[in-house]
């Protein structure tokens, strides 16, 4: 059984996922949980489903995507693991926090876990999650895609409908356009997305309907 849990978090309402199954084990996807509350409902979820943590993945290195590193470093000894060409923002969560937020986080950061790079493979009870780099949001964004299950975590590169934004520092919308057109557009049509804002779609949908990858 592959069980999916969505957590809205923090002011820009970003998507954090805890994906299992029947192993018991999980990865927790794009930790944005900034709130106590929001901590809280993530831990309990954990604790009452008995579930393990045994990787924590960020799609990419905004700080609404990676608010609650800290914390599950704390709780469960995880490190992030996020795709090396976001280093700048990943290492650097306190700057963006204050300069793009105007909001303050701990300077205690934990060190990355693991530098992904695209085809890398996270695995966790009898799933495996494919590594698809996906610039143009950021240079490390990437899709992290389960073949077997039919689904596929955007973080910000896809939204139902829409895309990520391409003009903070680093975004690209030529690199963009090329992972829209290489990448997305070529997984199954059948393949549930999950994204970093908003609600859930598909690939078919997506290819349908989003202005941005229609024709």
């Amino acid at each position: 059984m592959f069980n999916v849990k969505r957590f809205t978090c923090n002011p820009l309402q970003e998507n954090c996922y805890v994906v299992s199954d029947d192993t018991q084990e999980c990865v927790i996807i794009d930790c944005g949980a900034y709130y106590q509350d929001e901590k809280d409902a993530l831990t309990s979820y954990i604790r009452e489903q008995r579930l393990k943590p045994v990787h924590l993945i960020a799609t990419h290195g905004h700080l609404d995507h990676n608010f609650g590193n800290a914390d599950i470093f704390s709780e469960y000894g995880l490190k992030v693991e996020v795709c090396s060409e976001d280093a700048y923002l990943i290492e650097h969560l306190p700057e963006q926090a204050s300069s793009l937020f105007g909001m303050r986080i701990s300077n205690d950061q934990p060190e990355v876990g693991r530098w992904l790079k695209n085809g890398d493979t996270i695995t966790f009870g009898n799933q495996t999650l494919q590594v698809l780099q996906t610039p143009g949001h950021t240079p490390g964004s990437a899709l992290l895609y389960c073949e077997a299950q039919h689904t596929v975590f955007t973080g910000d590169t896809l939204f139902r409908m829409s895309i990520g934004r391409t003009d903070f520092e680093g975004g690209s919308w030529q690199q963009m356009e090329q992972s829209l057109g290489n990448v997305v557009a070529r997984l199954p049509k059948e393949t549930i997305v999950l994204s970093g804002h908003g609600p859930q779609s598909t690939i078919a949908d997506e290819l349908t309907c989003n202005p941005y990858l229609r024709g």
